[in-house]
């Protein structure tokens, strides 16, 4: 095994991780807004350490720039749906968003 592979899987042992993580956290927190903030942090960091392990096995700039821009458009596509649950969340049950405890 060369330098290449023990960082690919380092980082994609990372990305993993995250995303178990993330996942953790979609099944454990009590309501949307914490949820949609624990998936997508961990899941948009999970990918991006996945990517750069995948990285140093890619031999040419294209694939490497092929995976920098399927991190890029995932980053934009997860945002922009976490948005749009968020949005249609606090339309439906505006009580939701204001806990108990809050000042």
């Amino acid at each position: 095994m060369n330098a290449a592979d023990a960082l690919t899987v380092i980082f994609c042992l990372a990305g993993a991780v995250f995303f178990l993580a993330g996942t953790v956290g979609l099944l454990r927190f009590p309501d949307i807004f914490s949820r949609l903030h624990a998936l997508t942090k961990a899941d948009n960091l999970g990918l991006g350490l996945i990517v750069i392990g995948l990285i140093f096995q890619s031999d040419s700039l294209a694939a490497i720039l092929k995976l920098l821009l399927i991190w890029i458009l995932a980053l934009a596509a997860g945002s922009n749906a976490c948005y749009a649950i968020g949005r249609f969340a606090l339309a439906r049950s505006p009580q939701d968003a204001v806990r108990e405890d809050d000042p």
